[in-house]
């Protein structure tokens, strides 16, 4: 039986690697990596620090770093291979077909300019008049729960808590009614209550005006709660991608099982001592031969120190990358 077509994405990446020229020599911080954000779907991305996250991010938005080169790979949105557009293109489509919501706010907020006057300097690519600007801007600071929007207009970031900031944020990023929505830790810098409220902000809206999206955190929950798929990264690879229920429930790679299981709210009984992956990071500037997990593994056999596996589609659908990922745990 012939497998079911897949939806269209949005967002394609196919076999993407990325390189920054060190003095201690290029550092390989992704490494044919390939995802795949679906229409109308939300994507997570999870891994430690390090996997390669923030470099995915500057690649998609062609923003990387001026030491970084892109070493193999293509960005599709919608299609259109990113990195074969002119850069006028590109800054025609940043901000109107894709958007990014940071993990800080005040790093995406001038904290000089009143937000009526950011909120309008977004929309410059309307053809609009000002009442126009400000109405559209209005109804978007309604649609992510800020009160009172007409006076948030005329205040100044500072005066905003960390939550309206946040808000004002997200209704910047999908003010223009973007294809693409990438999330890069929005709720991090914020306390529970507020995440949870962020969370199903950013749910509702995503399905309101029905874009795709690219969530980031390190909060496993927070992935669980959000999004229909998940990818894992590990020190620039791809080691594991499938749906919520999958990844949570018989994740299939012992990076993930071990990732999981160092999520504190998996933890039973009452401890001292949380739950670590034990050993580090490999060199992504002298890359061991074989497995890039095998040091931390606890399923590494002799084979694994030979070849780096392949990512491989499993019968249920879901991709891995390990070279028992077909034995059981």
């Amino acid at each position: 039986m012939s497998a079911a077509p897949q939806s269209a994405a949005t967002l394609e990446v196919d076999g993407l690697s990325i390189g920054y020229a060190t003095e201690r020599g290029t550092v390989q911080a992704l490494r044919q990596v390939s995802l795949r954000v679906p229409q109308g779907r939300i994507v997570g991305i999870v891994g430690e620090s390090g996997c390669g996250k923030s470099t995915l991010i500057s690649a998609i938005m062609r923003l990387l770093a001026p030491n970084a080169r892109r070493v193999a790979g293509t960005i599709r949105l919608q299609g259109e291979d990113l990195y074969a557009l002119p850069e006028s293109r590109m800054r025609a489509l940043r901000g109107s077909e894709m958007a990014v919501v940071f993990q800080d706010p005040m790093t995406s907020l001038n904290p000089v300019v009143r937000i009526g006057r950011q909120m309008h300097d977004v929309q410059h690519r309307l053809s609009d008049g000002r009442a126009a600007k400000r109405a559209r801007s209005l109804r978007m600071l309604e649609q992510v729960g800020i009160p009172d929007p007409a006076r948030r207009l005329r205040e100044y970031p500072h005066q905003l808590s960390g939550g309206m900031k946040q808000r004002v944020a997200i209704a910047m990023a999908l003010m223009m009614r973007p294809s693409l929505l990438i999330a890069d830790e929005p709720t991090t810098a914020l306390d529970a209550t507020l995440e949870v409220q962020i969370i199903e902000q950013l749910k509702a809206l995503q399905a309101d005006l029905g874009c795709s999206m690219l969530f980031i955190s390190h909060h496993l929950g927070v992935i669980a709660e959000l999004c229909d798929e998940v990818v894992v990264m590990y020190a620039g690879e791809v080691v594991e991608s499938g749906t919520v229920r999958q990844i949570f429930h018989q994740p299939r790679h012992p990076y993930t099982r071990m990732l999981l299981s160092c999520d504190p709210g998996a933890i039973k009984n009452p401890t001292r001592r949380l739950p670590i992956i034990a050993g580090q990071l490999p060199d992504l500037a002298a890359l061991p031969i074989g497995c890039i997990f095998r040091d931390r593994c606890d399923r590494a056999i002799e084979a694994c120190a030979a070849s780096a596996p392949s990512l491989e589609t499993l019968s249920d659908g879901r991709r891995v990358a390990c070279l028992r990922a077909g034995s059981e745990p």
